[in-house]
C-alpha cells in the first residue's frame, strides 16, 4: 500500500474534547505532531474539524447544547477563533503554516462556488499549508447545512482526490453490534459495499458534543465508495493512528471498493454530495435492480411514488422500495408532471407531452449511485 499524497482527517467534537467539555489542548498537541510528521514525509494534509460549539460553550459558560438556533450559532462564533488559534499556535511552533476555510452548502451547491472551493483548497496545499476547513455555523440555515462534519469531509475528500479520508471518532470503527451493550459485538475490519446488512449495524445518535452517529458515517463511506476514495473510520485518541494509517497499517475500519470499481466523474460527485437534494423518487423493485446492477436510467414506468416540491433541472434522492438510498440525480420532469407520468411508459407519456416530452426521469449521465 502506497504512502497517500494527500490525506484528509476529519476529527469528531467528542475526540476533541475532555470529559467536561473543554477543548483539550493535549489532543490538540498529539494531532498536530502527527500532521507535522505526515507533512514531513511528503503526505499533505487537511483537516476538518468538528468543536466549535462545543469550544464556544466553554467559552461562553453555556454547560449544555443549546437547543435554539441563535446560540448554537453564538457558541460558533465565539468558538471558532478558540479552535482555529488552537491548531495555528500548535503548528506554527513545529513550522507550518495553518489556513481557515469555512464551508456552506451554498458554496458548493453552486459549480462555480464548488470549483472556486476546489482551487483555493489546492493552492492552499501548493503552498505548504495546512487547511483547517469546519462548516460556517454561524451563518447556515437548515437547508443549507451539511449536517454533519463526516459528510463535509467526504465533500471534501472527493472534490480533492485525496487518496485517504479517516474519520477520527470516539469509536474504533463499525461494529457488528453496539458493542456498549453487546460483549460479543466484533470489529469489523473491511467493507466494500455499504448494503442493506451493514447499514443494518449502525447505531444511533452521537455524543452531547457532537451531530453525528454511526449512520452518518456510513453514508460518508458510500460516497467514499462512489468517488473511489479509501475511507477509514477508527478511534481518533490512539497513539500515532494517523501516522500508522498512511504507512499503511491497518486500524479501525476501512471502506474501500473492490479493485477495478469504477470511479464517479467530477461532476457527478457534485450532482450528488454536494448539491442540495429538492425531492424524492421511489423506484419499484425491478427499476432499482436496473440502477444499480444494469447501469440503465431511471424511467418514469419505474418510479412508483414522488415526494416534495422539485422543477426539472433540480436534483432529486432516489430510494428503493425499502426506503434505501440508491444515490442522487437531475430529475427531468418537474414534481407536478412526475406526479402524472410515473407508472408510464415513454409510449403512453409521447401522446400526450410529446416526442420532445418522453424522457427518462432521471438520465444514467445524471445520476450518482451510491
Amino acid at each position: 500500500m502506497e504512502r497517500p499524497s494527500l490525506l484528509v482527517a476529519k476529527v469528531g467534537s467528542s475526540t476533541l474534547v475532555d470529559e467536561t467539555g473543554s477543548v483539550d489542548g493535549a489532543y490538540i498537541e498529539s494531532l498536530c505532531d502527527q500532521v507535522a510528521r505526515l507533512v514531513e514525509s511528503g503526505t499533505r494534509v487537511v483537516l476538518v474539524s468538528s468543536g466549535v460549539a462545543a469550544a464556544g460553550r466553554e467559552v461562553l459558560g453555556i454547560p449544555e447544547r443549546p437547543r435554539d438556533i441563535e446560540t448554537l450559532q453564538a457558541c460558533a462564533a465565539a468558538g471558532q477563533a478558540r479552535l482555529t488559534q488552537a491548531y495555528a499556535d500548535v503548528l506554527r511552533d513545529r513550522g507550518i503554516v495553518c489556513g481557515q476555510v469555512l464551508l456552506t452548502r451554498r458554496d458548493v451547491t453552486d459549480r462555480d462556488g464548488y470549483l472556486n472551493a476546489r482551487r483555493t483548497l489546492t493552492r492552499l496545499l501548493e503552498l505548504g499549508v495546512v487547511p483547517v476547513v469546519n462548516e460556517n455555523d454561524t451563518v447556515s440555515v437548515a437547508e443549507f447545512a451539511f449536517g454533519d462534519n463526516d459528510m463535509l469531509g467526504a465533500i471534501v475528500a472527493a472534490m480533492l482526490g485525496a487518496d485517504l479520508y479517516v474519520i477520527c471518532s470516539d469509536v474504533s470503527g463499525l461494529y457488528t453490534a453496539n458493542p456498549q451493550t453487546r460483549p460479543d459485538a466484533r470489529l469489523v475490519e473491511s467493507v466494500s459495499a455499504v448494503d442493506e446488512r451493514i447499514t443494518a449495524m449502525a447505531g444511533g445518535a452521537g455524543s452531547s458534543f457532537g451531530t453525528g452517529g454511526m449512520a452518518s458515517k456510513l453514508r460518508a463511506a458510500r460516497a467514499m465508495l462512489a468517488a473511489g476514495v479509501p475511507m477509514v473510520i477508527c478511534q481518533g485518541r490512539r497513539p500515532d493512528v494517523l501516522v500508522d494509517l498512511a504507512s499503511g497499517e491497518r486500524v479501525g475500519t476501512r471502506f474501500e471498493a473492490p479493485a477495478g470499481s469504477a470511479r464517479e466523474g467530477g461532476r457527478k460527485l457534485w450532482i450528488g454530495l454536494a448539491e442540495v437534494p429538492r425531492g424524492t423518487l421511489v423506484l419499484d423493485e425491478g427499476a432499482a435492480t436496473a440502477v444499480v446492477s444494469r447501469g440503465a436510467s431511471i424511467l418514469p414506468v419505474g418510479v412508483s411514488a414522488t415526494r416534495g416540491n422539485y422543477d426539472a433541472g433540480d436534483v432529486v434522492t432516489v430510494e428503493g422500495p425499502s426506503g434505501r438510498v440508491i444515490g442522487r440525480g437531475v430529475v427531468r420532469y418537474s414534481s407536478e408532471d412526475m406526479t402524472r407520468v410515473r407508472g408510464l411508459k415513454l409510449d403512453v407519456i409521447a401522446r400526450f407531452l410529446g416526442e420532445g416530452g418522453a424522457q427518462p426521469a432521471v438520465h444514467r449521465d445524471d445520476l450518482l449511485v451510491l
